[in-house]
């Protein structure tokens, strides 16, 4: 006899063994859990279907197991008697719902009593929220009174398993009575409607009509050419398939600014300006090795996530034309001399139009910078395949609690945008904290490397 990996639940596939809770020569009985399993939405306990003494182990901890793989082989106990599952159709299952049963059956023997006890026959449990089946199984029973169901104790607690409502399923017995079969086919029916419903094709997004707007004066069409119809195309791209959030935060650059000041001579020998946004790229550069997420992109066709080993940040230049974003390769190996200079190259050929396509390509990060012009905050989109996009607005001079009394200080306001797809928020509110502390000690930032 063999005990083969259940299904966990809709769409999980696979999952990596994590803990196998039963060696060759075990006795184990069916309910009992065998194995601690990770999917990609939680470490669950998947309990046996089956009843006997392992002889065989077939499978090690930290492998994937996918569902159908034997992990172990039995001697002695009955074979569970299966239904082969017909083409076209979905598979009957139960064992999602066994993981959330054995959980409460450990909290019923903890408290001294029996699962009969604990539910009247006839008021199913509600399923846990990660098993739970479609609502079209039936409504679970309310408070109202009904007369009990004509089905022996076991078919109704299938119907709990199931999360079905056992006053729903129509009866083919003698007198209406209930069987196992009746239960299964009405969870049968109500999951493949559910998934129809699921696979149903999805509506194609269609730009809405515009009015006749000569109606209330006069117009002009001009056509959406070259870099404002690629940018809207590529926004609208990145909107629609990134699930965006921005995180706001602010840091005190009163002491960079003199900093800045200091170092300016520098730049400008160089060949470019010291700005803070040259600073924010040697910033950037040192979070994103600390927090490497950050530089990263998601293969969602292949399900895998894509760790860059090298920093390539572009900078949002504003020209007559629209935005351009020409990329600073290697910035983590640049001093904040050289990545000014580079910068002001950049963005001087992208005002004079002489940019090349190859200079915007290869950005694993992205900074904006709407100081110049104002602002106190924004929720700049992220650069797809990019994951994060900072802004920075203007900085101003704000009463500060410091030293036990007000301080005017220079404060400078950051916007991350982030792919919430990869970054948590609590990661993303710990990123921009680090970049706002790095800006508020420029003394650690090193000017020569």
């Amino acid at each position: 006899m063999e005990f083969k990996l259940p299904e966990l639940g809709e769409n999980i596939e696979s999952g990596d063994l994590v803990r196998l809770l039963v060696k060759p020569g075990a006795s184990i009985a069916e309910g009992q859990p065998v194995m601690e399993l990770e999917t990609d939405k939680a470490v669950v306990e998947v309990p046996s279907n089956v009843s006997g003494v392992v002889r065989e182990v077939k499978v090690k901890e930290g492998q994937k197991v996918k569902v159908g793989a034997v992990i172990f082989t039995l001697e002695g106990g009955p074979a569970p008697a299966v239904e082969a599952p017909r083409r076209h159709e979905p598979v009957e299952h139960v064992s999602g719902q066994q993981a959330a049963r054995l959980s409460f059956q450990l909290a019923m023997r903890a408290e001294g009593k029996t699962e009969e006890q604990a539910l009247p026959p006839d008021h199913p449990l509600a399923p846990a929220p990660a098993f739970s089946m479609p609502v079209q199984l039936g409504k679970v029973a309310g408070t109202e009174q009904r007369d009990p169901a004509p089905a022996v104790p076991h078919v109704r607690r299938l119907a709990r398993e199931l999360g079905v409502d056992i006053h729903g399923v129509q009866g083919s017995g003698p007198g209406g009575r209930i069987s196992e079969d009746d239960v299964k086919l009405h969870a049968k029916n109500a999951l493949a409607a559910a998934v129809t419903a699921a696979q149903a094709p999805r509506a194609v997004f269609v730009e809405p009509e515009l009015p006749d707007f000569s109606k209330w004066g006069k117009t002009e069409r001009v056509s959406m050419r070259g870099v404002r119809r690629k940018t809207a195309e590529h926004l609208r791209q990145a909107w629609n398939t990134i699930p965006h959030v921005t995180q706001q935060d602010r840091a005190d650059i009163t002491e960079l600014e003199q900093l800045r000041a200091r170092f300016a001579p520098r730049a400008e020998e160089a060949g470019g300006k010291m700005t803070v946004t040259a600073i924010a790229l040697k910033v950037c550069a040192s979070a994103l090795k600390v927090f490497p997420q950050f530089n990263a992109s998601i293969d969602m066709g292949k399900e895998e996530i894509i760790y860059k080993q090298y920093i390539n940040i572009g900078v949002a230049v504003d020209t007559d034309r629209g935005l351009l974003v020409p990329v600073i390769r290697d910035v983590d190996k640049k001093n904040i001399v050289e990545l000014a200079a580079e910068m002001t190259q950049l963005s001087k050929k992208a005002r004079d139009r002489k940019l090349t396509p190859e200079e915007m390509e290869g950005g694993t990060f992205t900074i904006t910078n709407l100081g110049g012009i104002g602002g106190t905050g924004f929720s700049p989109i992220v650069n797809h395949p990019e994951v994060a996009i900072l802004g920075l607005s203007r900085s101003r001079m704000e009463p500060e609690w410091v030293n036990n009394k007000f301080e005017p200080r220079l404060i400078l306001p950051l916007s991350l945008s982030y792919d919430h797809r990869l970054i948590d928020g609590a990661d993303a509110a710990r990123f921009l904290r680090w970049i706002a502390e790095a800006f508020e000690q420029p003394f650690l930032l090193s000017v020569q490397g």
